[in-house]
């Protein structure tokens, strides 16, 4: 099985620092939300279907690299996995007041999510400097290349920090394909179906061939596409080379009338 890589890692800028808070700790809370109090009343209601679980290593550092079509995403592929499954989450989440606050600290926390400050710098590095952190430790890092879910259901173009990740950590990248998650809870919507899920794992993807060449864009596209083309296999959605964010802006533009000018996305 390939290894963390073992050398140091960058230490955060001043514009992107990355909360250590929750890193490694709230294992207890996350097996209580899984096998007492989310897992099995979620598995008896919609009876998730679960492929390819085999797949996943039982011990060292991997990348689990999903399509992302729900907020449920989150709920139904980690329990489709014995290990904890790490993702990275939005700072406030841990730093809110009162009642509130405390229940998104501790269910952020128990259920793996790193907190980034995402007010300055590029919300990516932290992602990056977050995913080597977990990777470093031997752990399953759990990320969606869109960057965002899809708002219509179908698969767009992948973000190349995954290839970086897995250059740089020199770890397996297990593509996923979730479908049915949008059926059974919608954008807007906590729940609109008792519908079942399915989760599929597929094989393993190595990338040693490319060791040493993580600066190389034309070398992290092609990694990425190719992370994104077997998820599209496992999913079956249909691929749109495009950012879902500049699909959404012109999506909301064509809706508006407004002028179909976007910014120009970072590879």
């Amino acid at each position: 099985m390939t290894q963390p890589a073992q050398s140091p890692r960058p230490e955060p800028d001043r514009d992107q620092q990355v909360d250590d808070t929750g890193d490694g700790d709230g294992k207890g809370i996350y097996w209580v939300l899984k096998n007492v109090v989310l897992g099995p009343p979620v598995k008896r209601i919609f009876r998730p279907r679960i492929e390819g679980a085999e797949n996943i290593p039982e011990l060292g550092a991997a990348i689990i690299a999903s399509n992302h079509l729900s907020y449920a995403d989150w709920i139904f592929m980690p329990l489709a996995v014995r290990r904890r499954i790490t993702f990275v989450a939005k700072s406030d989440y841990f730093t809110g007041a009162g009642i509130k606050g405390r229940f998104q600290r501790g269910f952020f926390k128990g259920t793996g999510q790193v907190p980034i400050d995402r007010s300055g710098g590029s919300a990516s590095e932290g992602a990056i400097r977050a995913g080597m952190k977990v990777l470093e430790r031997g752990d399953l890092f759990g990320i969606y290349p869109e960057g965002t879910r899809s708002h219509d259901g179908r698969l767009y173009k992948g973000r190349t920090g995954v290839a970086r990740l897995a250059l740089e950590a020199k770890v397996p990248v297990i593509p996923v394909g979730v479908i049915g998650t949008d059926v059974v809870a919608p954008p807007g919507k906590v729940v609109a179906s008792l519908a079942s899920p399915t989760v599929k794992f597929g094989e393993p993807l190595d990338f040693s061939r490319y060791d040493g060449m993580e600066g190389d864009r034309l070398i992290l596209r092609a990694v990425t596409d190719e992370i994104m083309y077997k998820i599209m296999e496992l999913s079956g959605q249909e691929y749109v080379d495009m950012y879902a964010t500049k699909a959404k802006t012109l999506e909301g533009r064509a809706t508006t009338g407004a002028p179909k000018k976007v910014r120009k996305s970072d590879t």
